[in-house]
């Protein structure tokens, strides 16, 4: 018999909601989040008290699971932002900010802050890509259109994406402003790219002459002759990857802007890196988002910042 994932107790109930929150985050009992301590904390169970409220009896200060996460400071229901991590997180292609704010009954002002701070718990807490005997795929690509840009009949400038694709594993995507070497090779470092991988790109010069050479092996395929595969050498999962990212983009979001590109290709990023292919499905997927939860905090006037 069908049913919905979203029936389940935690989705529905706050009671339930601060509970399954409360054993992914603090599996041993609660934590102070002013003073680490664990032994010496009570449950306050008054008829008044907010719910999951505790003290610490270390440093006299009260805290529920909410406080030293993203959910600290918000309004919204608990069981509510269980709801959106699940769907942000089973949704392939995203879900957009006005279908989250007709969901929910919200601002839109609620409802964009909500889906940037979860994109913030889905910053990759496992760093390192590739090593001996694996493959690493790059390529760049163009989304979305430069700010203060307007549409015209001209080519209208697009904002620089280069991905990193470990064949049968993860991804990691960055906002570039340009697809220069040096500007790959700090994005490379940032991802913490084995340099002993195995190479596959394009016939792009800088991968050729460049960012190939510093690689065990590096091998292209060449697009412009319309080659696309040979043996073992392609491009296709970061290809595949890009493919998404545009979906979404395009398809799910209409438009995303260059200050908050980096955010959204987090999502993506997360979502590729943790899909079914590769033994996680929808709830494991807003588990592992739940995590990150932890020790992040995204404030409104963060958000909203122009550096």
């Amino acid at each position: 018999m069908a049913k919905s994932v979203l029936n389940a107790p935690h989705f529905q109930d706050e009671k339930a909601a601060f509970a399954y929150v409360e054993s992914k985050l603090w599996p041993e009992g609660p934590v102070c989040p002013f003073c680490g301590e664990t032994a010496r904390v009570g449950r306050m169970n008054g008829k008044t008290t907010r719910l999951g409220l505790c003290k610490c009896y270390a440093c006299k200060k009260p805290f529920t699971v909410r406080m030293g996460t993203i959910f600290e400071s918000s309004h919204l229901p608990l069981h509510l932002w269980l709801q959106v991590i699940h769907l942000m997180c089973a949704s392939k292609k995203g879900i957009s900010t006005r279908q989250v704010q007709r969901m929910l009954q919200c601002s839109m002002k609620t409802a964009w802050h909500l889906t940037h701070r979860i994109r913030e718990i889905m910053l990759p807490q496992i760093e390192g890509m590739g090593g001996e005997g694996a493959t690493i795929e790059m390529d760049t690509t163009f989304v979305g259109r430069k700010a203060g840009r307007k549409l015209g009949p001209a080519r209208t400038p697009m904002n620089s994406v280069f991905a990193l694709v470990e064949r049968g594993g993860r991804a990691r995507s960055f906002h570039v402003p340009n697809v220069r070497a040096n500007t790959l090779h700090n994005a490379i470092d940032a991802a913490q790219v084995s340099r002993k991988s195995r190479l596959n790109t394009d016939e792009a010069n800088v991968f050729v002459d460049i960012i190939g050479k510093t690689f065990a092996t590096h091998e292209a395929v060449v697009h412009s002759r319309d080659e696309y595969v040979r043996g073992t050498v392609h491009t296709n999962s970061v290809e595949g990857f890009f493919s998404i990212l545009k979906r979404g983009v395009y398809g799910t979001f209409q438009h995303v802007s260059e200050h908050h590109l980096h955010r959204y290709l987090t999502e993506f990023d997360f979502r590729y890196s943790n899909r079914e292919a590769r033994g996680v499905d929808d709830t494991a997927r807003a588990e592992l988002a739940l995590h990150g939860a932890k020790g992040r905090r995204l404030t409104y006037q963060t958000t909203c910042a122009r550096g």
